[in-house]
This record gives structure tokens, C-alpha cells and sequence, in this order.
């Protein structure tokens, strides 16, 4: 087997039946698809045994687990193929060929440790949002700073995880992000992109639960880059992450860009000839 896909689950029979149904109609089949639910009390198991015969290799558990990413560590332990995806119960497969498009963009990249696609986010008022994440533009420590990679339509190569371990089980929601920030910023990963609608992202989940989960999100991230960061360049990019990132939007306008350009040199110039007069000699 190429891909194993895996999908975490409990008491969403309904989001549940969506995944399967999106997996299931895949129109390339050897895979394996594993699910991992955690002993839910609805219907999510008669769901799962409802679709066994649908697929040519389904593994699948319903037991307590600790949490999310206890429940993903479960599945990694499972699979046996070269590359895993990460598909949670509610979120599907964007189209039937999708997993064949994908497997065929690995083949021409030469196999990448990680492959990733567009995530087409689903908000309940039912509008849709393509997000191409970085879009094959290089990931940096700034990029990881402010985003992430998406983790749905990322096709990740299995030995990465006994390379840099697995889902940090005392996180509730940003294990992924540093697992992504331990592989690609220090381990020096390079992920490909493809540009194909891989994956629709339930936009009711944890992590998109706006204010509900926004501080949790934010210290979680914080205590992350505290463990793994100089405290010294940590306040360079607390200090100075923002102002780079504006710069960024403002140089894709030509306009814009110049008139901030024009009126930075000015005020330099006022400043340089202030200081010159007072006989200051500062560096900027």
C-alpha cells in the first residue's frame, strides 16, 4: 500500500458517514483506511461496520483514548503504508479522483517527504473558501510563526514520524503545528505543493471555534515556541514578526509599496539630519 488515510472520530456518526462515503468513492483503491474512534456512545460504530465492505482494507478501533491526538497517534501505530493522511471525521475528500491526482503528483516529485494540496474550507452558511496555504512558496520560521501548514490535504511519508516523533499528547490543538515546526523549520523538511483541491474542511471544528478557542490556541503556541526557541530570537520575532509580515502584503501593490518606501525615506532623512545637528550618531 501507498497511503494510508486515517480518520478520528467520536459522536459524529453523522460527519462520520460523510468521510467514509468521500473515502469510499475514491476512484484509485489500494489503500489502506483506518478508523480510529473513541468508544463513542452515538451510532459512529454501526456506521463504520455499515461501510466494511466497501473498501479492500479497512482497519478500525472504538476504544477511550485521551484525547485528539492520542486518538492520531493510535493510527500511525496502524499503518503500513508509505504515506499517511490525516482525514477527520466531518472533512472529505473534495472529488472521487482526488487520492489518484495526489498520488500521481508524489510520483513526479520523486516521492517528497511531504505533499500538500488545497484545503477548501466549508463554513456552515454554506460559502466556500479555497485555501492554498503557502502554495509552494518556502516555509519559513516567520510563515510557521503566523500560519501553518494545513493538515488535511498534506500527504506526510511515514518514517518522518520515528525521524522526529509523534503528536505531542499534552497539546489539545497545536500538536500538528509543532510537529510541522519540528520537521520543517528544524528538521529542514521541504514540502511540495500541488495545486488540487484535495480536502473540504468542516469549518465547526476545535481548532475554528473562533473566541471559544483562540486563547487556548495562542498559549498552547506560546508554550510551544518557548520550549524549542532562544528566548533571544523569540523577542526579535515578538518584536518584529508583525511589522515584516505587513511589509509583505504592502510589497504585492507596486503603489502602495513605493508611497511607504517614499515617505520611510523621508522620515529617515528628517531624522538623520535631527540627529545630525544634535551630534547623535545612531545606527538604524
Amino acid at each position: 500500500m501507498k497511503l494510508s488515510i486515517i480518520t478520528i472520530n467520536r459522536n459524529n456518526a453523522a460527519g462520520l458517514e460523510k468521510t467514509i462515503q468521500s473515502v469510499a468513492a475514491q476512484s484509485f483503491k489500494e489503500y489502506e483506511y483506518i478508523v480510529v474512534d473513541g468508544a463513542s456512545t452515538d451510532d459512529s460504530v454501526n456506521v463504520i461496520k455499515a461501510h466494511e465492505s466497501d473498501f479492500d482494507c479497512l482497519k478500525w478501533v472504538s476504544e477511550p483514548d485521551s484525547g485528539i491526538y492520542n486518538a492520531m497517534n493510535k493510527g500511525l501505530h496502524m499503518a503500513s503504508s508509505d504515506y499517511i493522511q490525516i482525514l477527520n471525521s466531518g472533512d472529505c475528500l473534495a472529488a472521487p479522483d482526488v487520492t489518484e491526482r495526489m498520488l500521481k503528483a508524489l510520483k513526479e516529485n520523486e516521492g517528497p517527504s511531504i505533499l500538500y494540496g488545497n484545503m477548501v474550507k466549508c463554513f456552515p452558511d454554506g460559502r466556500r473558501l479555497v485555501d492554498k496555504c503557502f502554495a509552494g512558496q518556502e516555509i519559513t520560521m516567520l510563515g510557521m510563526y503566523t500560519g501553518t501548514l494545513n493538515h488535511d490535504p498534506a500527504y506526510i511519508r511515514r518514517d518522518l514520524f520515528d525521524k522526529y516523533g509523534y503528536y505531542d499528547e499534552g497539546l489539545k490543538i497545536v500538536s500538528d503545528w509543532k510537529w510541522y515546526l519540528q520537521a520543517i523549520v528544524f528538521g529542514g523538511e521541504k514540502p511540495k505543493y500541488v495545486d488540487v483541491d484535495a480536502t473540504l474542511f468542516d469549518m465547526t471544528g476545535i481548532s475554528e471555534n473562533g473566541g471559544q478557542n483562540r486563547s487556548l490556541i495562542d498559549h498552547e503556541k506560546r508554550t510551544v515556541l518557548e520550549q524549542l526557541i532562544n528566548p533571544q530570537f523569540l523577542q526579535d520575532y515578538d518584536n518584529y514578526a508583525s511589522d515584516i509580515y505587513f511589509m509583505r502584503r504592502i510589497r504585492r501593490h507596486r503603489i502602495a509599496f513605493k508611497l511607504v518606501w517614499f515617505i520611510e525615506r523621508v522620515l529617515f532623512k528628517i531624522e538623520k539630519n535631527r540627529n545630525k545637528r544634535l551630534g547623535i550618531q545612531k545606527w538604524e
